[in-house]
């Protein structure tokens, strides 16, 4: 996909007259409205980095373990909803139907499982990275492969997230392309590096507050010009855009109700349960509790966010039906079309096309400054303070914020590369589920199965990756060389899910083989990739010797096996570990034990 600025100028004479509705233009009041948004951003970056003594300690990326129970969960929310699920959602459903709210079955166990699992073991051991957990538990070549593949997933993602919508807001509107790219950019390392987590967190309280305030409003004007939500209702009918309850079990399938909701699961525990940015915001609440309470909190949002995607996919229906901007030419791919929706709905309303960007780049801004502190605190607490115990808190601080900064930059550098990768950008997607998963086999392996160790993590980790890679580049190389089919089958590349997650979208026609693996369903790649690293993990673990329960650091692992095997003897279970407790026993979570470990015995059996 060549850079559309460099060569629309030159077809627009070559086009129908009716093609000009696609370059439609800002108003003065929506830039102002736009600016504004990056300025607050900055001014709470600002007041955190200046508010006397509490940023001069590498606590500051933290955010002192001081944050209350609603900012936690705004953040959490802020960080899973980025400008590529705010474009994605809607031309999903637009294109497809409605079986992609399915995901929201997830929700439920992607987000309990964590709050009752990870969190506790996590929290207890007084972690400042994810990572450190795995030295704990294993040993520090494994924290240092962990801490690798989680920055080369970040790194290449954030890029991403920072071009796709500057791309698309480029592409309809002209707003240009490198100063949408800068100012997002830019301001986001400004307050990122100067105000640590803190600021982070408080600006994606801001942020979501105007994601939600973006979306309502291109929700009601939309249902509005299209004669009601009664009649946004009947056209979505009459179109066949209401799915049913899909209950095919196939897994090549793209979407299902088993994709969407029991693979959904994989995909929402590799982003709430092990990913550095969701765990430093668990990791920064007062109490326990609180960060337990979060994630709760965090469930009823997420169904808000996931209807009001569904919802603006079905008034965009209502409004083109059959006959598509992308179908007209209008735009070049199914990421530009919400945009194209919200000017053609905003037209005669100034400001509002405004307030709409300024949503869309909340989620860009909230995902890549997450990004940036969590790639700077594993950097600093997994690769440089082992090497220097001795190091000042000063300096410690200073440097800190240089990483910030320095990784803003890397960031930047990531955009530009993006952009001249072309169709490399959907692979740049699918990279980041595909590490998302290995990654959270490599938790699992030690958190639920004592005799792992530390060979066997290793081993587990390396062929969870290029189980990954094998299946994903040979997905994308698979698509590229077959001719594109007729528009039913067509596979489509929508960046749908999280921040923190991939784009792959796979051709549902029969095949064989190897080419089934390859066109294995995206929402299965996490649970795949992690149980091979499982399963793995634990083979090599078996053949080179078991940990034993002395060799264990008291909790690291959580009790999920002593339960689920409690028929055994005594002699049995403590020769696989099982009677290892977690530190400070979770007895007021006792009644969520069945739940968990039937789950468990599912997804690992």
């Amino acid at each position: 996909m060549p850079l559309l600025p460099q060569y629309i100028s030159e077809l627009l004479p070559m086009l129908p007259p009716d093609f000009q509705v696609v370059q439609m233009h800002f108003t003065t009041v929506d830039y102002v409205i736009f600016a504004l948004l990056l300025v607050a951003s900055a001014g709470i970056g600002l007041f955190y980095a200046f508010s006397g003594g509490r940023q001069r300690t590498t606590q500051f990326l933290m955010a002192d373990r001081s944050m209350s129970c609603l900012p936690v969960s705004l953040s959490l929310l802020a960080t899973f909803q980025s400008a590529v699920a705010i474009l994605g959602a809607p031309s999903e459903v637009y294109t497809f139907g409605t079986e992609y709210w399915f995901l929201g079955c997830s929700y439920f166990l992607g987000l309990l499982i964590p709050a009752h699992v990870f969190i506790p073991v996590f929290y207890r051991l007084r972690l400042s990275s994810a990572y450190e957990y795995l030295e704990l538990r294993f040993n520090k070549t494994v924290r240092i492969c962990g801490t690798a593949t989680f920055i080369f997933q970040m790194v290449i993602y954030m890029g991403v997230v920072l071009y796709a919508p500057a791309l698309a807001l480029n592409a309809v509107t002209g707003f240009d392309l490198w100063g949408a790219v800068l100012a997002m950019g830019l301001v986001c390392t400004l307050y990122t590096a100067l105000g640590g987590l803190k600021a982070v967190m408080w600006t994606d309280v801001f942020q979501t507050v105007v994601m939600f305030a973006g979306q309502l409003a291109v929700i009601v004007v939309g249902t509005s010009q299209a004669g009601g939500i009664a009649e946004v209702w009947r056209k979505a009918i009459n179109g066949s855009r209401i799915s049913g309850l899909d209950l095919n079990p196939n897994p090549l399938e793209r979407h299902t109700f088993w994709t969407l909701g029991v693979g959904g699961v994989f995909l929402m525990l590799a982003l709430y349960g092990v990913n550095q940015a969701q765990v430093q915001r668990y990791l920064s609440s007062r109490t326990e509790k609180e960060a337990v309470m979060s994630c709760y909190v965090v469930f009823p949002c997420q169904q808000v966010v996931l209807c009001l995607g569904c919802l603006m996919g079905l008034v965009m229906f209502a409004r083109y039906g059959e006959d598509s901007p992308l179908d007209k030419g209008y735009v070049t791919t199914n990421d530009q079309m919400v945009l194209y929706f919200v000017m053609d709905v905003f037209r005669d309303l100034p400001g509002l096309p405004g307030l709409f960007v300024a949503c869309l780049f909340s989620g860009a801004l909230s995902t890549i400054s997450s990004a940036f502190n969590s790639l700077a605190t594993v950097t600093m607490e997994d690769l440089i303070k082992p090497h220097f115990p001795n190091m000042t808190e000063g300096k410690a601080t200073l440097l800190s914020k240089g990483l910030a900064l320095g990784y803003g930059l890397v960031c930047l550098a990531m955009a530009y590369i993006a952009s001249i990768m072309g169709s490399m950008l959907q692979a740049a997607f699918s990279i980041f589920g595909m590490v998302g998963g290995p990654l959270l086999g490599l938790f699992c392996l030690g958190m639920f199965f004592p005799w792992a160790n530390p060979t066997g993590a290793v081993v587990g980790l390396v062929s969870g990756l290029v189980m990954a890679f094998w299946i994903g580049i040979g997905s994308f190389v698979m698509r590229m060389s077959v001719p594109t089919p007729a528009p039913a089958l067509n596979a489509t590349a929508l960046p749908l899910f999280d921040n923190i997650t991939t784009t792959v979208m796979t051709t549902t026609a029969k095949s064989t083989g190897v080419e089934a693996l390859y066109s294995l369903s995206y929402m299965w790649y996490s649970a795949h990739n992690s149980a091979t690293v499982v399963v793995v993990g634990l083979i090599v673990s078996l053949l080179t010797g078991p940990m034993k329960e002395k060799e264990l650091t008291p909790g690291t692992v959580y009790p999920v096996l002593g339960t689920l095997l409690f028929f055994l003897p005594d002699r049995y279970r403590e020769k696989l570990c099982c009677i290892t407790p977690l530190a400070q026993k979770v007895n007021s979570y006792f009644h969520l034990f069945p739940l968990l470990f039937v789950f468990q015995y599912l997804c690992f059996q």
